[in-house]
């Protein structure tokens, strides 16, 4: 099957911001971007028709004209249009399954939008297969954010993270910026005082911490000499530290278990924060 990065359509500007991203990203690994627009009530294609009576018009309209839009920013990217009739969410997630990186549009972020990043986003996110990026618009004028800086990962020191160093490390690599990996660490009961955290306790908290990541990254930085990760400590939840240093990155990297408990949610709670909270694009990397 011939490699592809796919993005979805519906004609919304985060979807158009997602297409955007997704080109570069083709061009930058060299391979086709995909454009696709499900909708469950497209009408077979019929054999002849005037395209006054094409049911199908604004849908394939939809489509071309994004094609035009991002072929003209990138004559040499190899681009194909899909119009699938079915709900898109069964769409993007088979979709997903055929593409080296499915990316989406989110929506932005205000204080009553925070919540509702997107039903269908969210369950693609959840069921793929590989991993998929949501993307969000570009900042609105007059916004503060730090400029873009690199990739950052969240990084789990327990089970497998094979998958996730890998993308990180390719993505650093593809981008020529710095990796930072990023690990968060609750503190135990024993280390609450009376008066604050016991300083002697984080510090042995952190140092060990220090160590086990640098036995992670290893045989990464042997793989990848041309990046070089900076990794850092954050003794507060897992969830707050990867939204506290995802401020100026160009590219959060989280994982996601493939294989979960029945009654637990799809998504851990590092990468539920992070597709909420982060103002980058955040890319979910499903892992055993």
């Amino acid at each position: 099957m011939e490699p592809v990065v796919t993005v979805g359509l519906d004609g919304s500007a985060e979807s158009m911001a997602a297409a955007h991203w997704a080109a570069d990203e083709a061009e930058r690994r060299k391979v086709t971007l995909r454009l696709v627009h499900a909708w469950p009530m497209l009408a077979p294609e019929p054999v002849r028709a005037a395209s006054e009576i094409d049911q199908n018009y604004w849908a394939k309209r939809l489509v071309h004209k994004a094609q035009a839009e991002l072929q003209a920013r990138h004559p040499d990217l190899v681009i194909v249009g899909n119009l699938i009739s079915d709900d898109a969410q069964g769409a993007l997630v088979k979709a997903a399954s055929q593409a080296e990186l499915t990316v989406l549009g989110s929506r932005g972020l205000t204080s009553a939008e925070s919540y509702f990043l997107g039903s269908v986003s969210m369950a693609v996110v959840a069921r793929a297969t590989r991993p998929v990026v949501l993307v969000r618009p570009e900042p609105r004028e007059g916004d503060t954010s730090p400029a873009p800086g690199g990739v950052l990962v969240a990084l789990k020191l327990h089970g497998p993270c094979d998958d996730l160093l890998a993308f990180a490390f390719e993505a650093a690599a593809g981008r020529d910026v710095p990796l930072r990996v990023v690990h968060g660490r609750s503190l135990p009961l024993h280390a609450h005082t009376p008066w604050g955290a016991d300083h002697q306790v984080t510090k042995e908290i952190a140092e060990e911490a220090r160590k086990q990541l640098d036995q992670v990254l290893l045989p990464w930085r042997e793989k990848f000499p041309d990046v070089e990760p900076v990794s850092a400590v954050r003794l507060e939840s897992p969830a707050e530290a990867v939204v506290r240093a995802a401020g100026g990155a160009e590219l959060l990297v989280v994982g996601r278990r493939k294989h979960r408990p029945p009654l637990a949610p799809r998504l851990g709670p590092v990468a539920h924060a992070a597709l909420h909270h982060a103002r980058c694009p955040v890319a979910v990397v499903p892992h055993d």
